[in-house]
C-alpha cells in the first residue's frame, strides 16, 4: 500500500493522489506552522483560518517573557502577590506541575531565570557563550513547580526565584487544542506540523501518513514512522536552539539538577495520544538521557519513545521499535523495556 513520507520540517502530500489536499501555513507558536487536511471540505479554509487564530492566542497566552499572559503572571507571582490566574492558564499550569512530578523533576518549567540566564528566552539573540559557573550555581537548586501554592484566593509562589516558561509544553498544549478545532469542525484527516512536533489526525484518504524523524547530527531523516492518525509525534533535539564554544555544543535544553545542558542524548522521539504529554515527556525523557530515560518513560506512561545519541546509537522501547523504520544503513539499535 502506497503511504506518506513526512520528513521532521516539511509537511508533504503524494503526488499520486488525484486532488490536493488543502494547505496552509504561517507563523504562530514562535514556529512555522503547516497544516495538510486530505480530502477539506467546502468550509476548510473558514476552519483553517479559524485555526491560525487560535495558535497565535494561544502563542500571547504562553509567552513567558516580554509582553506575554505568562510574563505578566511570573512579574506577580515574584513580587509576592496573589494572583487570581485565568481558567485556561490555571489549567495548563497544573497540569505542567503534575507531569513535573511525574517525572521526577526532569521537565521543570519553573526554571525560566535559568533560560534567561543562559540566553535561550529570546530566540532573535545570538548567543555566543555559556555563563560564568558562579552565576549558575546560584541558581542551584532552581525552583520546582511545588513552590507555587494554589488557594482559594489565586496562586502564589513559595519562591521569588520561580519564573515559568512553559517553552517544553505549552506547543503541546496549543496544538491539542489545534487538533480538537479540526476535528469539531469536521477536519478529520490533517496534519499539524509545528517544526516536526505534530498531530496526526485520521488518514491521508485511503493511506496511513507516513512520519519522518529528522537526523540529529545529518541533513534530512534517518528513520520513518507509520500512523493511522489521532496521535502526537514530538521530538526534542539539542539541534533546535544551540551555539558551539571551545569546541562544545550548547544547547537549549537545561537539565534542572545541573543548570546546563543536558548531555546524554542527541534526540528524543515520543508518540502519545496526548500532545500535551508528548511534548513535555520529549523533553523529560531527553533530560533523562541514556540509562534513565525507561525509568522516567513508565512514570510518565509513555510507550514509544526512541532517543538516538551523538554518535549515531538508538535506543527504544518495543513497541517503538514496531512502528519505526530506518532508512538506509541502520544505526546500532538497543530495544530497553521500562
Amino acid at each position: 500500500m502506497k503511504r506518506f513520507l513526512l520528513a521532521a520540517v516539511l509537511l508533504l502530500a503524494a503526488c499520486t493522489q488525484p486532488a490536493g489536499p488543502e494547505r496552509v501555513s504561517f507563523f504562530a507558536l514562535g514556529t512555522l506552522v503547516e497544516v495538510s487536511v486530505a480530502e477539506p471540505p467546502a468550509h476548510a479554509a473558514e476552519a483553517l483560518a479559524e485555526l491560525e487564530a487560535l495558535l497565535l492566542a494561544e502563542e500571547r497566552r504562553w509567552q513567558a517573557f516580554g509582553e506575554g499572559e505568562l510574563a505578566r503572571l511570573n512579574e506577580r507571582l515574584a513580587a509576592g502577590e496573589t494572583v487570581t490566574v485565568p481558567a485556561e492558564l490555571r489549567e495548563g499550569i497544573l497540569l505542567a506541575a503534575e507531569l513535573s512530578r511525574r517525572s521526577q523533576g526532569l521537565f521543570n518549567p519553573a526554571i525560566g531565570r535559568l533560560v534567561m540566564l543562559w540566553g535561550f528566552h529570546d530566540s532573535e539573540a545570538m548567543v555566543t557563550s555559556p555563563p560564568a559557573a558562579a552565576e549558575i550555581d546560584a541558581l542551584l537548586p532552581p525552583p520546582g513547580m511545588d513552590a507555587l501554592v494554589f488557594g482559594a484566593d489565586g496562586m502564589q509562589s513559595r519562591d521569588p526565584r520561580l519564573w515559568l516558561d512553559m517553552g517544553a509544553f505549552a506547543k503541546g498544549l496549543a496544538l491539542r487544542k489545534a487538533a480538537a478545532l479540526l476535528q469539531e469542525r469536521g477536519l478529520g484527516n490533517a496534519i499539524i506540523n509545528a517544526s516536526g512536533d505534530m498531530v496526526i489526525l485520521g488518514r491521508a484518504r485511503d493511506r496511513d501518513w507516513r512520519i519522518g524523524i529528522r537526523h540529529p547530527r545529518e541533513p534530512g531523516v534517518f528513520a520513518a514512522l507509520t500512523s493511522a492518525g489521532n496521535e502526537s509525534v514530538f521530538t526534542s533535539g539539542d539541534y533546535e536552539r544551540f551555539f558551539e564554544y571551545e569546541g562544545r555544543r550548547f544547547h537549549h535544553l537545561l537539565d534542572p539538577r545541573t543548570g546546563h545542558p543536558a548531555d546524554n542524548a542527541a534526540s528524543v522521539t515520543v508518540i502519545t495520544e496526548d500532545a500535551a504529554l508528548a511534548d513535555a515527556a520529549s523533553t523529560a525523557l531527553f533530560v533523562a538521557g541514556r540509562g534513565r530515560w525507561a525509568e522516567v518513560a513508565r512514570d510518565l506512561g509513555v510507550r514509544f519513545v526512541m532517543l538516538a545519541t551523538a554518535n549515531g546509537a538508538v535506543e527504544m522501547t518495543p513497541e517503538m521499535a514496531e512502528r519505526v523504520e530506518f532508512l538506509g544503513e541502520p544505526p546500532p539499535v538497543t530495544v530497553v523495556t521500562p
